[in-house]
Parts: structure tokens; C-alpha cells; sequence
């Protein structure tokens, strides 16, 4: 896999490549770029999918000892890669995290359109138990490592305060290796993660929803109207609050649309891309 020096750190990506519209597809905690693979493969035949491996958990090679990681990093972070790889006009799309919120309000001028996948918002950060759990672990000497080291156990993956509330449809042991792997075995990405979790502010979505109104650009809101961590009800306000927002509802799915119904949301990307254009 392509790794790209950042100024937090190495961060591997993978890229279809191609001349097609740029889709810059992310996700969050926990949680590799594997995760969009269906997704890829639906879109690949007509866009450009470039996927990072963001630092936050999911990762696995760590960051720079000196980087300052918190979600304001994190959120430039997709500036930084926006320009290292060259890309123009670009399409980002996020599931599960808000940087992108935070990230939109800066007006970048490489972002030409926004999709936010059933994700962090308002005063939902950290969302729901299982976000707020791992958030006071991290700060605890020893405790991120204490949650973690269990899911070794693969069957505690599918609780409700790990993957339980996340997907729908069971994530095979396979996958959730590849997402886990790394905070199981490396100190280094625990301490990344610690990094990252500590710096988090509650009041931080809520400040990036207050900039949302300024950004007059194509935007897309896809939600899970079964989703027990992201309320439905965020996801329709965010539609309300974007200047050129649209709303689709996916059912069937909890907050890992890209997991569950992959076909789906690769359809509502597909007619956003045609419809923007």
C-alpha cells in the first residue's frame, strides 16, 4: 500500500487512480480504509477513490512522536493530503467522524463537494456510550489498553459498546482483524490513539456546525434511519444547515453504511456526483 509523509506522519492510502471525478473517502476510530471496499468497488469504473488510513486507531504505522494529534490536526490533515497527492476538485466523504465539518469551515480551496455518512455532530461528540467510554479510557493511565486487549476474544467484537452498535450485519472476523490489528499489537498506535482522545473538546461539533451555513458547495447527508449512535435527527439538521445540502435516508443499516448497504450508498454518490455536475 502508497504511504504519503504528512507532517503528523506516514499515512498509507490506497487509490484506484484513473482520470475520473476524486472521491476522498474516510472513516473513523478504529477502523482502517478497508472498510470502503465494497463501496470502492461499485465506483471505481467512473471515479478516482482515494482512501486514507487516518491516525486514529486504525492505522498502522505510528505518527511522529512530536505531532500534535487531536481532531483539529486530524481535520487539516485532509488539506495536507488533498495537496501532497495532487488532488483537484475533490469530493470528500466521511462515515462515522466529523473532521470533515470542522475541515469544511475552513473553505478549502481544493474541496469541491462535501458527504457526510451517518457520522459525529452537535453535542452527539464523543457519540453515544461507546464513544464516551473509550474517550474516558484513553485518559486514564493504562485504561485504553485494558478496553482493547479483550478483542483479542473476537466474539466481544459484536458488543454493544465495540462494533454492536455499529453495523447492522456482522463484520467478519477478517475484517475487524485488519481494523484491529494495530491497537492490539502496537503501543505506538495506543498512543496515538491516547493522543488524539485526550485533545478531544465536547464542544467541538457544535462549534463546526456554526460554520456549515457557509459552505456553498455541493453537499450530501446520507444517514441510517436505524442508526442507534448518530440520531436521524442530526443528519436531516445537517442537511437543513448546508446551503446546498440533500438529504438521502439508507435504511437497513446502522452507522457503518459502508458496511452494510455499500451498494446503496455507492448509488447515492454516483447520482450526487451525476446531479452536482
Amino acid at each position: 500500500m502508497p504511504v504519503v509523509e504528512t507532517t503528523l506522519g506516514p499515512i498509507e492510502y490506497a487509490d484506484t487512480g484513473g482520470t475520473g471525478p476524486v472521491l476522498l473517502l474516510c472513516g473513523g476510530l478504529a477502523i482502517s480504509g478497508s472498510l470502503w471496499n465494497n463501496v470502492v468497488r461499485d465506483l471505481r469504473d467512473s471515479f478516482r477513490c482515494v482512501v486514507p488510513t487516518l491516525p486514529v486507531g486504525g492505522h498502522r504505522l505510528p505518527m511522529r512522536v512530536d505531532a500534535i494529534l487531536s481532531p483539529q490536526t486530524v481535520a487539516s490533515l485532509l488539506g495536507e493530503l488533498m495537496t501532497r497527492l495532487d488532488l483537484e476538485q475533490v469530493t470528500l466523504v466521511e462515515n462515522d467522524s466529523g473532521h470533515s465539518q470542522i475541515f469544511a469551515g475552513t473553505h478549502p480551496p481544493r474541496l469541491a463537494r462535501l458527504v457526510l455518512v451517518s457520522c459525529e455532530a452537535f453535542d452527539n461528540y464523543p457519540p453515544g456510550l461507546p464513544g464516551k467510554m473509550v474517550t474516558q479510557a484513553a485518559r486514564i493511565s493504562g485504561g485504553l489498553n485494558a478496553l482493547v486487549q479483550p478483542l483479542r476474544f473476537r466474539p466481544l467484537r459484536s458488543a454493544p459498546l465495540t462494533y454492536g452498535l455499529m453495523a447492522k450485519y456482522p463484520i467478519s472476523a477478517s475484517l475487524s482483524d485488519d481494523w484491529l490489528q494495530p491497537l492490539l499489537t502496537q503501543r505506538a498506535i495506543r498512543h496515538d490513539l491516547e493522543r488524539y482522545l485526550r485533545a478531544t473538546d465536547p464542544q467541538e461539533m457544535l462549534a463546526a456546525a456554526t460554520s456549515l451555513p457557509s459552505f456553498n458547495r455541493p453537499a450530501l447527508v446520507v444517514w441510517a434511519t436505524e442508526d442507534p449512535l448518530m440520531p436521524l435527527e442530526h443528519g436531516r439538521r445537517l442537511a437543513t444547515l448546508l446551503p446546498q445540502g440533500r438529504l438521502v435516508e439508507i435504511a437497513d443499516s446502522y452507522t457503518l453504511i459502508p458496511h452494510d448497504q455499500p451498494h446503496a450508498l455507492a448509488t447515492a454518490l454516483r447520482q450526487f456526483m451525476q446531479q452536482a455536475a
